[in-house]
């Protein structure tokens, strides 16, 4: 069986996710086989397995680091949030219903079989397995709730942990402190080194609270990781993405930051273009005129639109529709652009609404969730992403709604489902004018369809964009998953980790 470490942190965004994935990183270069573990995570992007399975998109980050394919054993558990109170609740890639959190609270011991089967057999196939926790484990209105967590994994996965505390929100030496205080004396006894994580500046001066630290707490650091400045995939609503300057670009891009957004990655492909903007905007006065606006995917379309209906940015959306503004909808984002929304069965808020009404499209929500990878490419496309036709893409589709054109809408790709052997290709999305949409997570990752898209809208606006050509998406992300791994080594004492590894709980 493999050998186990769990990193664990003090709060939520502690870099958890992105030093688990570095380990990841490390262990594979080393030579060792290694997966990643998150046996419960609660997130809105999420991922769809050669299998046609769900799990978390922070465990296929990781399992790219530990160069393996990403499979349903390394994340069991999902949950994606409908509202402030409750979550859908996906176990072993399938969801099984919508439960509140006391339900869930409830529910949750008859999980550990399903937890412990994923992770035995993740652990039979590999010499290392990076477990990574969720929150804190000092939470001490939880504690009673943590089966399979944070320490109540580590106890049943025998695996030591690493706690990590965030230096850039202030307070670190009490994140770290406290946390060891409040845990039980035989889950202290676990905590087998401590980092302090995205530091900036000089280390000398933080050398004598370092010391004082390991004094106080009885725990050894094991790392003080910088604040990298790296591009990889997050899925955590705490990202930094959705804080960055709103400054325009030659070419500027426009994402609608609805409340319950989801794999908000689909976009990241624009970030690595040389003279385009991507912002995300949850006011009117931030919409600014774009030259393309995106409708992003949503954990509930119907509420979100609802939000957009009262801020006024569905007006503005309209309104720019009207100039000749390019609108492209994605999952969620692609439903709302129809003409009405129906759920019947209560899945989302239940009830009609109208949609934006700029496809001559009706959705209706149903019980059964399409889960599926595809490719294939765009068809003939019109309007001004015309130089779209013919591109290839992949990618794949999650969503509860089946999605039907009126007349006057044409169908935006042909794909077809890599999931199934038999599958015919099929049509997917709509366009309307300048008004685009698809099921298609992903859409934007294969280098052309970037590179045609900005092409195509700086056409319209007379600009040469021959020097904002995309990248590869999948190769730069081995390169600055390389990038993290050297940072790590430099920065943590990897040689006592592999230690505190061998030597176990």
């Amino acid at each position: 069986m493999a050998k186990a470490i769990m990193i664990q942190g003090t709060m939520s965004n502690a870099g958890k996710s992105l030093l688990a994935a570095g380990l990841c990183r490390i262990f594979h270069q080393d030579g060792y086989r290694v997966a990643p573990f998150k046996a419960q995570n609660m997130a809105l992007n999420s991922f769809i397995t050669r299998e046609g399975l769900e799990m978390g998109r922070a465990q296929v980050m990781q399992a790219e680091c530990a160069g393996v394919e990403p499979s349903v054993l390394m994340n069991p558990i999902l949950l994606k949030p409908t509202n402030d109170t409750g979550s859908q609740v996906i176990v072993n890639g399938e969801v099984i219903g919508n439960m509140g959190a006391r339900e869930y609270f409830a529910y949750k011991p008859q999980l550990i079989p399903d937890v412990m089967k994923a992770y035995n057999a993740l652990a039979a196939e590999n010499d290392i397995i990076v477990i990574e926790g969720a929150g804190s484990p000092a939470e001490i209105n939880l504690k009673d709730a943590d089966c399979f967590v944070n320490m109540g994994m580590a106890k049943l996965a025998g695996a030591p942990v690493l706690l990590v505390g965030d230096i850039d929100r202030g307070g670190v030496f009490a994140q770290l402190v406290g946390t060891v205080e409040l845990l039980e004396p035989d889950e202290r006894a676990m905590v087998k080194g401590l980092v302090i994580n995205k530091f900036r500046g000089d280390k000398t001066i933080l050398d004598p609270g370092i010391e004082m630290l390991e004094k106080l707490a009885g725990i050894p650091v094991v790392g003080v990781a910088p604040y990298l400045y790296i591009e990889v995939e997050d899925e955590d609503s705490l990202t930094e993405r959705f804080d960055r300057d709103q400054t325009v670009g030659q070419i500027d891009i426009a994402v609608i930051r609805v409340p319950r957004i989801s794999n908000f990655t689909d976009f990241n492909p624009f970030e690595k273009m040389d003279g385009v903007s991507l912002r995300y905007v949850d006011r009117v006065s931030d919409l600014k005129q774009p030259d393309m606006i995106i409708l992003p995917g949503t954990k509930n379309t119907m509420e979100d639109l609802l939000w957009m209906r009262q801020n006024g940015l569905e007006a503005a959306v309209l309104k720019a529709a009207a100039a000749g503004t390019v609108i492209f909808g994605v999952c969620g984002g692609y439903q709302m652009l129809g003409a009405t929304l129906s759920d019947p069965l209560g899945v989302e808020a239940g009830g009609t609404i109208s949609g934006i009404g700029l496809i001559p499209m009706d959705t209706v929500f149903a019980g059964d969730k399409t889960r599926t990878r595809v490719d294939g490419c765009f068809g003939q496309v019109e309007g001004d992403l015309a130089g779209l036709s013919g591109t290839e893409l992949e990618g794949y589709e999650i969503h509860m709604g089946v999605s039907t054109l009126r007349d006057g809408a044409k169908g935006l790709t042909d794909i077809v489902d890599t999931n199934r052997e038999d599958a015919d290709r099929k049509a997917d999305g709509a366009q309307f004018g300048n008004v685009y949409g698809t099921y298609v997570h992903s859409v934007f990752d294969k280098e052309m369809v970037a590179d045609r898209i900005v092409e195509a809208l700086g056409k319209k606006k007379g600009i040469d964009t021959s020097a904002m050509t995309g990248v590869d998406y999948q190769t730069f992300k081995e390169t600055q998953y390389d990038i993290l791994a050297a940072e790590l080594r430099k920065h943590m004492d990897m040689k006592r980790i592999y230690q505190i590894l061998e030597e176990g709980v």
